[in-house]
């Protein structure tokens, strides 16, 4: 990641990278099959499928979904004192990359529709007959996109900001009082 933010992602090789590591190019793309896997690690689908999937049903499913992409960023960013802050770093550098770097913004949504699709099949019953699964990948595609926008605005507040937050206004923003739980104010 210091490579990346200090040459551009563009600059960097994976041979620069696994000079930098102190491996063979060959044990880098081992374990990172393309240079954009070297950013995109860490993919929160599952997390965030986990925490929707222990959500209640009872909840209107924007508030079921927003709540778990709120709790995912506080995992995400989460942690006390210099961890914290290594951890907002690292993710705000990563971030940076993604919204400055054409090859990584097309990864990232690919990997966004996957976020979608976990999402989706976390909701189980919940989600099923067309109509059912419409309704949720409509209302989990419009939450992902209320917390991109709060992504993108933390990357350009330099993580000033804390991620929770803004994501809690994103989707106030886009669906009112009611999407996100009382607990959670911006």
């Amino acid at each position: 990641m210091r490579l990346f933010t200090d040459h551009g992602y563009d600059a960097v090789t994976v041979a620069d990278v696994a000079e930098a590591a102190g491996v063979s190019a060959m044990t880098v793309y081992r374990h990172f099959p393309t240079k954009e896997d070297l950013v995109l690690i860490d993919q929160p689908a599952q997390l965030v499928a986990e925490h929707v999937a222990a959500s209640s049903a009872a909840q209107p499913l924007v508030r079921r979904v927003g709540s778990a992409l709120i709790d995912a960023a506080t995992n995400w960013t989460g942690s006390n004192g210099d961890e914290q802050a290594a951890n907002e770093r690292f993710l705000l550098d990563r971030l940076r990359l993604m919204v400055s770097t054409p090859a990584l913004r097309a990864r990232h949504l690919d990997s966004q529709y996957a976020l979608q699709q976990a999402i989706v099949d976390a909701l189980g019953d919940d989600a099923t007959g067309p109509d059912a699964a419409f309704r949720a990948q409509a209302a989990t595609s419009a939450c992902i996109a209320a917390m991109h926008t709060a992504l993108t605005r933390w990357v350009e507040d330099d993580g000033h900001t804390k991620l929770p937050d803004l994501i809690a206004r994103a989707l106030t923003a886009s669906f009112g009082d009611d999407a996100v739980a009382t607990r959670r104010k911006g």
